[in-house]
């Protein structure tokens, strides 16, 4: 198979976890033709997903939007492998390319979106440049996103009581983030262990409707009562606040400048390269 000389000699991870046991055999074994990448079938159950990934240290999983005889369901599985590693960076397989099956997608934190209609070879490509920290994507799914982000300026939740949803000990974390603070001075403060804390963090996305840390201090900060986040020297942005209409700055870290890269084949297929150092304003 041919892929990307920028990777250079470095072995990729893959997890590969399709809709059925035997499309993952088959298409693990054909991705291992790439004496690039070090490639292993997904556990029969996407409940032991977490676990497999956290043993093996996988960098790219390729992932099926429909697992264990449930629609979408892989959705679901990425939103957790995510919040269990924040940099696994994944690929989703699908079988539609509906706008909503695509912005869904993106939303659950994939990289790479393929579609069962193209080849091994191509796949591979696909996941070369993902673990390269590229988009793969074309140009409608591309819009798509663009579209759907441009319509949504604000976060809201999947429930009109917002963060009323949220436990006591779940708003505690959320507070805490809102402060600025990583993981494990969350932990610290609460006098819990890393791992309980990004549970709590993927509980806490699941009910809000939200898939990053990012969305869900937006989301904080348009809602009344939630305290402000402290500075930490990061740099500033501003959100409308639902509760009065001004607006509210927030500490973040800095943002990466993307660039899109069109690919040389010809074809309607766009990469998008994330280019380190702060975005323009």
């Amino acid at each position: 198979m041919q892929y990307d000389q920028a990777s250079g000699d470095e072995t990729i991870r893959v997890l590969v976890a399709d809709d059925t046991r035997i499309h993952t055999q088959l298409l693990a074994d054909a991705l291992r033709r790439d004496n690039h990448m070090e490639v292993i079938g997904s556990p029969p159950h996407s409940a032991d997903l977490v676990e497999a990934a956290k043993l093996h240290k996988f960098n790219v999983v390729l992932i099926s939007a429909n697992m264990d005889e449930e629609p979408l369901r892989g959705f679901e599985v990425l939103r957790q492998l995510r919040a269990s590693d924040p940099e696994l960076r994944a690929v989703m397989l699908l079988d539609s390319s509906k706008r909503e099956i695509i912005v869904q997608a993106f939303r659950a934190g994939a990289r790479g979106i393929f579609s069962r209609h193209e080849s091994v070879e191509t796949l591979a490509k696909c996941i070369h440049s993902v673990h390269q920290g590229q988009i793969w994507a074309n140009s409608q799914q591309l819009s798509f996103a663009v579209e759907a982000l441009a319509a949504s300026p604000m976060v809201r939740a999947v429930d009109a009581n917002g963060l009323n949803l949220l436990s006591k000990r779940e708003l505690e974390v959320v507070r805490c983030l809102s402060e600025g603070l990583t993981n494990r001075e969350i932990a610290g403060r609460l006098g819990l262990s890393q791992h309980t804390i990004k549970n709590y963090l993927f509980r806490v996305f699941d009910k809000l409707g939200v898939s990053s840390r990012l969305e869900l201090l937006f989301m904080t900060l348009s809602h009344a009562g939630t305290p402000q986040p402290t500075s930490r020297n990061r740099s500033s942005v501003t959100v409308p606040s639902k509760a009065n209409g001004t607006r509210v700055g927030a500490s973040l870290p800095p943002r990466p400048a993307v660039g899109v890269t069109p690919k040389n084949s010809g074809d309607d297929v766009l990469r998008l390269r994330v280019v380190h150092g702060a975005a323009p304003e």
